[in-house]
């Protein structure tokens, strides 16, 4: 039976200290030019601190000129590296290996932000009355498809001379490459485009350059949707017969997640009626798919007490991602380990008629935990604030980030 603090050896020959991670939350808590600065080094440094063997960072954009948020943090090649080295070593500060999850949102961008809505077809996100808070959204063309293959393959070697072990390679949530899988985003009719194997070849050739570029010792990860969770999008067969193709291409790590920005599967809520259970909401779909990895597979998606971590443990998943758990209680590792198994995180969720609103909402309420883990006040308690009033200054907030980022676009003019 397998513990949750036995070690993991993956492929590439390096060992996870146990087997629970610390999954990506997006923290839009970048310096000015987009750098990680003090406040993502000490927040990091918490969870160095929690106990997680694993620890794997929010977004890293690999194009300044496209992000999920004015604040996010972007690495490039060369992008100076002394910021990121400084970030790697708080996040190693106490055994665990530290990944960089990197990313390009495709359509997923904030119109009121301004950049780059590439995306594989120009069909917009349909998320009712709030579609036009996101930019109208560019079909891609073949050296913009190619650009993106390369800018993955540059920031992976970057994270890699900056000191991290590994990256994770976002491949979910309704992002570029997760839009080029989804047969609803993606209906081009070139070798991109039609039959899964088509929609699935920007994954497989971005994996490809980017192992060519670490080597075979580096951590190469990949986090896959177990299904869109929207009628006509990307199901689990599909996701099955991607892992098929994923097998023999050197993947250290797996895992398996789910949903879009228009179905929020990674909050507990779907576009097509299913009902996730109340924890581990991937763990029917990601015990499935695993018999078909010969990576090891890792399932995130509300866990947040130990009973649950230890059932997905003996469900054949090897690594138990958490998320909004660790940033309500960050030291939960190191304290179930301690055995103190009844120490949990409280559920965050909201259950506003207007769900966009709600998941806005609850986003923002996750980054405001998060910067107060930043700011050195994570020793306190968790007490839920106002969501009401924490999505209004969070507003406030991304108008100031925006700001800031229109003039780091001005110093690199969009093609």
């Amino acid at each position: 039976m397998t513990s949750l603090f036995s070690p993991l050896t993956l492929a590439n020959g390096s060992t996870l200290p146990n087997r629970l991670a610390k999954a990506a939350m997006e923290e839009n808590m970048a310096d000015a030019g987009q750098f990680p600065g003090r406040a993502l080094r000490d927040l990091y440094a918490q969870w160095a601190q929690g106990g997680a063997g694993l620890i794997i960072t929010g977004n890293v954009m690999i194009d300044g000129r496209a992000l999920t948020g004015p604040g996010g943090v972007v690495l490039e090649k060369g992008t100076p590296l002394d910021a990121f080295k400084a970030w790697a070593k708080a996040s190693q500060s106490h055994g665990a290996q530290v990944w960089m999850q990197i990313n390009h949102p495709g359509r997923q961008v904030f119109a009121r932000q301004g950049g780059n809505a590439w995306a594989p077809s120009a069909i917009a996100l349909d998320l009712g009355k709030h579609s036009k808070l996101f930019a109208a959204p560019i079909e891609m063309n073949e050296a913009q498809i190619q650009e993106v293959i390369t800018r993955f393959a540059d920031t992976a070697f970057a994270a890699q001379q900056a000191g991290f072990d590994g990256v994770e390679l976002h491949a979910a949530h309704g992002y570029l490459i997760s839009q080029f899988l989804s047969p609803r985003s993606n209906q081009r009719t070139d070798q991109w485009g039609g039959s899964l194997e088509n929609r699935a070849a920007l994954l497989l050739q971005v994996v490809q350059r980017v192992r060519e570029c670490v080597g075979p010792k580096f951590g190469v990860g990949i986090k896959l949707n177990s299904a869109d969770f929207q009628r006509g999008g990307f199901s689990e067969d599909d996701a099955a017969q991607v892992i098929e193709w994923l097998n023999p291409l050197g993947v250290d790590l797996l895992e398996l997640s789910g949903g879009s920005y228009e179905a929020p599967a990674m909050q507990g809520r779907t576009g097509d009626g299913r009902t996730l259970a109340r924890e581990a909401y991937f763990l029917e779909f990601a015990t499935k798919l695993a018999q078909r990895a010969r990576m090891p597979v890792m399932t995130t998606g509300g866990i947040r007490r130990f009973e649950v971590a230890e059932q997905v443990a003996q469900s054949g998943i090897a690594v138990v991602g958490m998320a909004t758990a660790l940033a309500l209680q960050p030291d939960l590792p190191k304290r179930w380990q301690a055995g103190e198994t009844g120490a949990q995180a409280q559920p965050l969720s909201l259950a506003w008629k207007d769900k966009a609103m709600s998941g806005l909402a609850v986003m923002a309420l996750v980054k405001r935990q998060l910067r107060a883990l930043g700011s050195g006040a994570a020793a306190a308690p968790y007490s839920p604030p106002s969501a009401v009033a924490t999505l209004i200054w969070d507003q406030i907030r991304t108008q100031l980030l925006n700001r800031r980022y229109a003039k780091f676009l001005r110093s690199r003019p969009l093609p």
